[in-house]
């Protein structure tokens, strides 16, 4: 099987080569691009190949070859066995659902391998079939002292949570502040919300994977067992091999949250206690998700978080009349059930009357634990109404040291972009930086506290206001780069978008880079894997006008 799958995919990959091939692929090729391969099907679809080449960035684009939409681990490990094998070097790249930002899972001229639908037929890495019709159920671990979940690499977080709910009334222990992301997608990045600082990121909280690494070789990996492609994979980009499946961490999942914000002009009291809110991690003396976020202080009622208030929760922002400038966010939450429903109004004051928000500014609302984890769909869905969401969005994501936090306020909150602080939303949230594995890829600041710092913006195209505009929201993220570099702010982009691999060098640091070049070489020796991050190899031209944005 291996061998027929090598000869169809190098045919393809010669054929499609071919100097004077037309745009439309040739009959024979639909034909066997169609087919069934292996436990797999290898698709030349025109449907299949434009959704392969588009990203939730939207403004760079990169035709692969064909798509493989493979049924388990097995299928995978075939598709990538035979680019090992060709002669040509096919590069390969695994899509989940398609939220990259700069073409990071694109692969022109390559095979995308979809990883969005595999649960009906997740194969372990021993081959032994599983059962097609139901994910694993969870599973407890004395030696883990705890729950756990074994899922597919392409599965949606929010699929997981419903799995987990109804089974067991348990949930995963650290989220992005998006559930419809995949898997395998948040942990080849890091996986990071506003519960970070308490359970760490995502890669932090996830057991063993299962691993196809680039010459095609499906391997099972934990701490204890092949250590080194188990925290390489970590935030490793892709780079070392596509996770087919995560045996991911669960705790009891709380009932209801109590969601808080509060508001500050002054830029210092507000991290202080966003700093003071993450160092408390003993039982219930603290908060369970601390997030902030950064306003103007005249857009604050249209700012796209304001569904947050409801007519049951007027805003009364009769205090901030006088203020026309940036204002910050504090946003807080304390989860509960039925056993601690009695507490934490009294837990809630406590721990709010030790901040020093501003009087007359604090928000609350209650609602279910999932319903609160699944906010940001809730706001998808009202700009996908809008003809809002698929549009580009020229995203920067930094974690910036807290030593030069004040620094970063000063010339790009107040400077940079002044009172232009509308188009999507810019979190600012500090992390624990002892809640990360330091085996685990992700280059984070070498400080123990940092800030993670997300333009979450979005370019409608048409807009009559030109400071909205792509060229200009990307001509600012250089700016807010360049001030990091001239002012000898050590930050370091999350979700990456490096053009070369000197700047990816500069990324990660000697040490690191060492470190992550060896692997790459011992797991991915062709560098075929993940190309789109343009990290060792081009990743073809860069999106216009965007360069490290």
């Amino acid at each position: 099987m291996a061998r027929c799958l090598v000869f169809m995919v190098f045919q393809i990959y010669c054929l499609i080569s071919t100097v004077g091939l037309p745009l439309e692929p040739p009959a024979e090729l639909l034909q066997l691009g169609g087919g069934t391969v292996g436990g797999g099907r290898l698709s030349v679809d025109p449907a299949d190949i434009q959704e392969a080449s588009r990203d939730f960035g939207g403004f760079t684009r990169g035709e692969p070859l064909a798509v493989y939409h493979p049924r388990g681990t097995d299928d995978v490990a075939s598709l990538v066995r035979a680019a090992y094998e060709s002669a040509s070097g096919i590069r390969v790249s695994a899509r989940g659902h398609g939220h990259s930002i700069s073409g990071q899972a694109q692969v022109p001229g390559g095979v995308v391998v979809d990883m969005s639908h595999g649960w009906r037929a997740a194969d372990d890495v021993h081959g032994r079939r599983r059962n097609s019709q139901a994910r694993a159920l969870p599973v407890y671990s004395a030696a883990l002292g705890g729950h756990y979940v074994d899922v597919w690499g392409g599965e949606l977080w929010i699929d997981v949570l419903n799995w987990t709910l109804a089974h067991g009334g348990l949930a995963p222990r650290s989220w992005t502040d998006y559930l419809y992301l995949s898997v395998g997608g948040t942990l080849s990045n890091a996986g990071i919300s506003g519960q970070a600082f308490h359970h760490g990121p995502q890669i932090s909280n996830v057991y063993e994977l299962d691993i196809v690494t680039g010459k095609g070789e499906a391997v099972t990996c934990s701490a204890a067992k092949n250590p080194d492609l188990f925290f390489g994979a970590l935030g490793g980009l892709g780079q070392l091999g596509i996770i087919t499946r995560a045996r991911i961490a669960l705790e009891p999942a709380p009932r209801r949250v109590r969601w808080i914000r509060a508001l500050y002009s002054n830029f210092t009291e507000f991290t202080a206690d966003q700093e003071k809110l993450i160092s408390q991690h003993g039982g219930r003396r603290r908060f369970d998700y601390v997030e902030g976020f950064v306003v103007a202080a005249e857009g604050l009622i249209n700012n796209w978080r304001s569904s947050f208030f409801s007519p049951q929760n007027p805003v009364k922002l009769s205090s901030l009349k006088h203020h026309t400038g940036v204002l910050y966010c504090l946003e807080v939450t304390k989860n509960y059930d039925a056993s601690t429903a009695g507490n934490v109004d009294q837990e809630v004051d406590a721990l709010l009357g030790e901040l020093s928000f501003m009087p007359g500014t604090v928000f609350t609302t209650d609602l279910p634990y999932v319903d609160f984890l699944d906010r940001v769909h809730k706001a998808e869905l009202k700009l996908r109404g809008k003809g809002m969401w698929e549009v580009p969005h020229p995203w920067l994501n930094l974690f910036v040291p807290a030593s030069r936090i004040a620094d970063f306020d000063r010339a790009v909150f107040r400077g940079i972009l002044g009172s232009r602080t509308s188009g999507g939303p810019i979190l600012i949230y500090p992390m624990n930086k002892h809640k990360w594995d330091p085996r685990s890829s992700v280059v984070t600041p070498d400080e123990d506290v940092f800030y993670l710092v997300a333009f979450l913006r979005s370019a409608v195209p048409g807009v009559d206001d030109p400071s909205k505009s792509l060229e200009a929201l990307a001509r600012q993220n250089r700016q807010i780069l360049d001030f990091c570099a001239e002012a000898g702010i050590e930050a370091r982009q999350y979700l990456a978008n490096h053009k070369a691999e000197p700047e990816w060098e500069a990324h990660f640091g000697a040490k690191r880079w060492a470190r992550f070049a060896r692997l790459k070489a011992e797991f991915d020796p062709r560098a075929m894997l993940a190309t789109g991050q343009g990290i060792f190899t081009p990743a073809g031209s860069p999106p216009p006008l965007l360069s490290d944005s």
